[in-house]
């Protein structure tokens, strides 16, 4: 029935609530400063609050990673795992929930047991879904970032990702989406790597596979800011976080309109999607029947 374009609808992407990455980072101890996150319960309960208010609702609200700030292994993750499931299990049952794993969700590094670990907790670390004719691929970035611990799963995954781009090329779909943790840029395709961006060959790679692909949009987070740019026709979306910004931008969410022709998107501050809702210019995108 999802394989069927049925007129514009509109999805809600969030990242980075990071539980403990607040304290951490006014106490400038990264490593160990993750013990309390009670500001970021704060704002997730805000977010959901806002989005269960949304009418019409959202098909889904995806979390585009760093769903918490203790890396495996660490003291207060499990604690920082929990507290988060407990704000998540009041969104409306109507609006799906859609994780993608961060590096702090399964390491920098990540190995199969880490992997193993988050899907556990939190559902596959990569897969695809349809929505009213459109296609939306998850991935695990992290696995482009550095795999050194486990290639075979980069491998695997590289794998899946060709067949679920030959499958969606047969059904003609209307869009292809992507989420990932990671961008594949900041600002322009060919910028230098860091900490923040995919490494310049991995990124050239994917970019000309997404692009073939007629992929419209990849969307993420982990820059705790607000950024973006295009390849070829390719929008790369990042979007600053619901928890601790790292920049000059307010904890928030992004609204995403897909209509037949394109994808729009606003980025809204919590206060602003709580108290006001979505714009009347998104609205009438949605009303409008194909």
């Amino acid at each position: 029935d999802e394989y069927q374009w049925k007129g514009p609808f509109y999805f809600i992407q969030g990242a980075d609530p990071q539980f403990g990455l607040m304290k951490a980072w006014a106490i400038g101890d990264i490593n160990n400063g993750d013990d309390e996150w009670g500001e970021e319960i704060k704002l997730a309960e805000q977010a959901v609050q806002a989005i269960n208010k949304l009418n019409p609702k959202p098909k889904f609200f995806v979390l585009c990673g760093d769903l918490i700030h203790g890396m495996p292994g660490t003291q207060w993750r499990k604690g920082q795992e929990q507290d988060l499931k407990n704000v998540l299990k009041n969104t409306d049952q109507d609006i799906p929930l859609v994780f993608v794993s961060g590096n702090h969700d399964i390491g920098n590094t990540p190995t199969r047991e880490t992997i193993d670990n988050y899907c556990k907790n939190w559902g596959d670390d990569y897969f695809s879904f349809w929505v009213g004719g459109v296609f939306f691929l998850v991935l695990n970035s992290q696995l482009y970032f550095d795999s050194s611990k486990c290639p075979e799963l980069k491998q695997v995954q590289d794998v899946w990702l060709n067949e679920q781009l030959a499958v969606a090329e047969k059904h003609k779909c209307k869009h292809i989406i992507v989420f990932q943790h990671i961008p594949l840029f900041l600002r322009k395709p060919d910028e230098d790597h860091d900490y923040f961006n995919l490494e310049k060959s991995v990124r050239r790679e994917i970019m000309e596979k997404f692009h073939k692909a007629g992929i419209k949009a990849v969307f993420s987070g982990h820059y705790h800011r607000n950024a973006g740019g295009s390849y070829r026709g390719l929008e790369m979306v990042v979007s600053s976080a619901i928890g601790c910004q790292l920049g000059e931008d307010t904890h928030g969410l992004r609204v995403v309109v897909v209509t037949d022709e394109k994808i729009v998107h606003r980025y809204y501050s919590l206060n602003e999607l709580s108290s006001q809702g979505i714009e009347k210019e998104l609205l009438d995108m949605l009303a409008k029947q194909n």
